[in-house]
């Protein structure tokens, strides 16, 4: 009788448990949203051009102007034009966490959509499409192949990290994959031939490079090692919100205004690649 009890206990302490994570998930993002009157956006302060903190302090990037209009067409659906934005800062390590652990709603960042991935957070439609490639110096190697035996540089915690070593691992190529905190360390050890390679998002490298004291010294190969589609991550089972998220962007990519947010980001004369054109056109939801 006895375990009889426990037993009985422990099933009523489930569905309790379950009764209350199902009153949260039900009372959602939105609801929250209109009591906060806050939509927290989760981003990183290194990873330009899409997520960084700008000298004065400001957050700054594709990802982050393209959050910000989502935010003021959610506040039109929800009709709150008082609906504020708050910044929450996060890392590569712990930016999944903010969002599992209610410390923000939005991940808005060079997030790649990956199954398992999925299996933590939701994702809206596809936001940019990249792939992973590496930058050398003038005269490093610009085939994979003549890497081997050498040392290559990735950002730690990165899928980057995990591309490379798969990407090498394929091509039969033994090289010394070093993980690095961040591109200014990088990018120093590849300045002074520390490492030959340092590999990275195409989007990314290419616009770091731009503005680097050395970039008349350095090379991006025209090697693809990935293809990389990013995404908004949210709460898993938030369908509201996530509906109201793909809503927003659907919005802003029929309405041309997404490629006011590339230019200002990547300049008049960058435009999208077709693959990224057709991207937009796919990942609009009709009404």
């Amino acid at each position: 009788m006895t375990m009889l009890r426990i037993a009985q206990s422990f099933s009523l302490l489930t569905l309790a448990v379950g009764a209350l994570a199902a009153g949260s998930a039900a009372a959602g993002t939105l609801d929250d949203l209109q009591k906060s009157k806050t939509l927290r956006l989760a981003y990183r302060e290194d990873a330009a051009p899409f997520a960084y903190k700008t000298p004065a302090g400001q957050p700054a990037g594709f990802m982050i102007e393209l959050c910000q209009a989502v935010a003021r067409d959610i506040a039109k659906q929800l009709n709150m034009p008082d609906l504020k934005v708050a910044y929450v800062p996060v890392t590569t390590a712990d930016r999944l966490d903010a969002i599992v652990q209610n410390r923000a709603d939005l991940n808005c960042d060079s997030l790649t959509q990956t199954i398992e991935r999925r299996k933590v957070v939701d994702f809206s439609v596809p936001t940019f499409v990249d792939g992973a490639t590496f930058a050398i110096r003038n005269d490093g190697p610009q085939d994979i192949a003549k890497l081997a035996g050498r040392k290559v540089g990735v950002i730690a915690g990165t899928l980057t990290e995990a591309d490379t070593r798969k990407a090498l691992a394929a091509v039969h190529v033994n090289a010394e994959v070093v993980a690095f905190k961040g591109f200014d360390e990088a990018m120093a050890a590849l300045e002074r031939g520390d490492i030959a390679a340092y590999f990275a998002g195409r989007a990314m490298l290419a616009s770091m490079i731009k503005g680097h004291p050395a970039a008349a010294r350095i090379l991006l190969a025209s090697t693809f090692l990935s293809i990389e589609p990013f995404a908004l991550a949210m709460r898993r089972g938030d369908g509201d919100f996530r509906l109201a998220v793909d809503r927003a962007l659907s919005h802003i990519y029929r309405s041309g205004e997404i490629a006011t947010i590339y230019s200002k980001t990547f300049g008049p004369n960058d435009k999208p690649t077709p693959t990224l054109q057709s991207l937009y056109m796919i990942a609009t939801l009709p009404e």
